[in-house]
């Protein structure tokens, strides 16, 4: 009851990270504009439809390369393009074909923005278009940027001062910058505040991961770390209704920042992790932490905190006696990683599908809103999909193990890359179906990747390989949002890019080994022999139950504390 009281509430919290992290599909939206005209307007021409009003000729707009002609109450005519206007020479009749003399000008007028969708964007707001355009398109990668810095920030402040002080700060933190972000008066501090937010969204997701899997037992420990990624999925799903209710930037801020304020309110009763306070030898608080589970979960006999004190002890002098005293209390550092052939291809191949994963989620996220159709309703099922694949995913890698499960989904992942191009631009429904289908494959195989890094490397660099993994991750959602600007050079540009990275990284998964049953190593030169001896140990390791994977985490006990630092 204890545990499931704190899991809940603090994957609650995790909703406002899927929130922030796509926020700005819809607040940084450009829709269509053209020059502002210097004057009154008299008359309006499109094609063949006049107007009286710029408004009313927003349903015929079609293509950036249009424009528009206007009349002047003095008489001028103007053609109105995206990025400049010209002044029409002498002309008696209003036409929108002119081959006379023109006088070609700026846009000092500032622009004329169709509003018929969206009340107001930032791109709106500091007018980004244009020789401005560059600074829009920067939104979402410094977001990433500050996602990337925040994710190694707030992990190590969490080993050292405790997981519950950064809950605390980055919960509070989020909802402030949240709200700060909506009242922020240009571009530069929008950009400035939205990194902080960026830093304190990725401390929490981090330190919540970690958070849970120290209080959640072993037999619910790989659903459970598995399922705080759901709840980012929900915070997703909540943009896309937000953003269908509201359509002006700050308000639509506003709302997303106050979604989960009930949590921001409540955090503080949130307690320390044991495992973090027996590390920092604080032993009392331990067992009032200790007490408190049993009183919640009525358990008349609570653990002692000597008694796992003196196991701790015990342990550690056995781990010191060993025959690997010397490779115990050496320093590891990003080198040991490719100490040899096998050990090196493994980490590469890794890091490959770490990247490739992140750069999948995100560009089929954040393309969702151009898949033609509702984009509302894109944007939601695109983030609904990844519910049940968390679950797919869960099953899948008890049952047919992690490599056997992580190849077909890669590769079907670039398949469906691949088909999505065939299919005509008319039927938006099909696209949308097949697009949903490939963010659940990615999300299958993005979610595994977590505990099959962990299962693949020896103890003593375990910790390393796993967070410079989360590195390669961070850095393909940083490049994911400039993946998806490639589709002003070709609409298939972003998905031809994660089909290849999706079927480079499947081939060479085959190259690993599967690790579904099999004791953690605890060298490097155990590890590699893992990799040399695939089949003949797989034949002397009977096969695991469901339950395989959770024992091994308990295996290595505080280090699942840095699986996603």
């Amino acid at each position: 009851r204890f545990q499931a009281c704190v899991y809940f509430a603090s994957v609650f919290q995790a909703m406002s990270c899927g929130i922030h992290y796509l926020a700005s599909v819809f607040m940084a939206v450009t829709p269509n504009f053209v020059c502002g005209f210097p004057g009154n307007v008299s008359s309006i021409l499109f094609h063949n439809s006049s107007a009286s009003r710029i408004q009313d000729i927003w349903t015929l707009w079609t293509s950036a390369e249009n424009y528009i002609v206007v009349q002047l109450e003095n008489g001028e005519i103007w053609e109105l393009d995206q990025c400049s206007r010209s002044k029409r020479g002498v002309s008696l009749d209003l036409a929108y074909e002119y081959n006379g003399n023109k006088s070609v000008f700026s846009c000092s007028d500032g622009f004329l923005y169709d509003d018929t969708k969206w009340k107001s964007t930032v791109v709106t707001q500091w007018d980004l278009v244009c020789d401005r355009e560059w600074l829009a398109k920067l939104i979402q990668p410094t977001f990433m940027l500050g996602v990337l810095i925040g994710a190694v920030i707030f992990g190590d402040i969490a080993d050292r001062l405790g997981r519950q002080r950064v809950i605390w700060f980055t919960s509070a933190g989020q909802f402030v910058f949240g709200i700060a972000v909506a009242f922020t008066f240009d571009y530069y501090s929008f950009v400035v505040v939205r990194f902080l937010l960026a830093m304190v969204s990725s401390g929490y997701l981090v330190v919540a991961f970690v958070y849970v899997t120290e209080f959640v037992g072993i037999k619910a420990r790989t659903w459970a770390s598995m399922h705080v990624h759901a709840f980012f999925a929900v915070g997703i799903m909540i943009v896309a209704l937000v953003g269908f209710l509201v359509r002006t930037w700050w308000v639509y801020q506003i709302f997303l920042s106050i979604a989960t304020l009930p949590f921001v309110l409540c955090c503080w009763m949130l307690p320390e992790t044991p495992f973090w306070l027996l590390s920092e030898e604080r032993y009392e608080d331990a067992q009032k932490v200790i007490n408190t589970m049993a009183r919640w979960n009525k358990v008349n006999t609570p653990c002692k905190v000597s008694e796992l004190s003196s196991f701790q002890k015990d342990d550690l002098v056995s781990g010191r006696t060993g025959e690997n005293d010397t490779s115990s209390t050496k320093k590891h550092n990003i080198l040991d990683l490719f100490c040899n052939w096998q050990i090196a291809r493994r980490t590469i191949t890794v890091w490959l599908i770490w990247f490739t994963g992140s750069l999948g989620y995100y560009v089929f996220s954040l393309s969702s809103v151009s898949l033609g159709g509702n984009e509302y309703l894109n944007l939601f099922l695109i983030g609904a999909v990844e519910l049940p694949c968390y679950i797919i995913a869960c099953v899948a890698m008890d049952k047919l193990g992690r490599r056997n499960t992580l190849i077909p989904f890669l590769i079907l992942s670039a398949l469906i890359c691949v088909l999505i191009m065939f299919i005509p631009q008319d039927f938006n429904i099909l696209i949308i179906l097949a697009n949903m289908a490939g963010k659940f494959s990615i999300g299958v195989a993005f979610g595994l990747i977590y505990l099959y890094t962990a299962e693949l490397y020896p103890t003593i660099v375990r910790s390393l390989a796993v967070g410079s993994g989360s590195m390669m991750c961070r850095v393909g959602s940083v490049v994911a949002p400039f993946c998806v600007y490639l589709r002003s050079v070709w609409i298939f540009m972003p998905l031809l890019l994660v089909g290849i990275m999706a079927l480079l990284s499947g081939i060479l998964t085959i190259m690993l080994p599967e690790t579904l049953g099999k004791p953690l190593t605890n060298t490097l030169e155990e590890a590699t022999e893992m990799g040399r001896h695939k089949k003949s140990s797989s034949e002397k390791t009977p096969p695991a139950h469901s339950g395989a994977a959770l024992e091994k985490i308990e295996m290595f006990g505080q280090e699942t504390v840095s699986i996603e630092k």
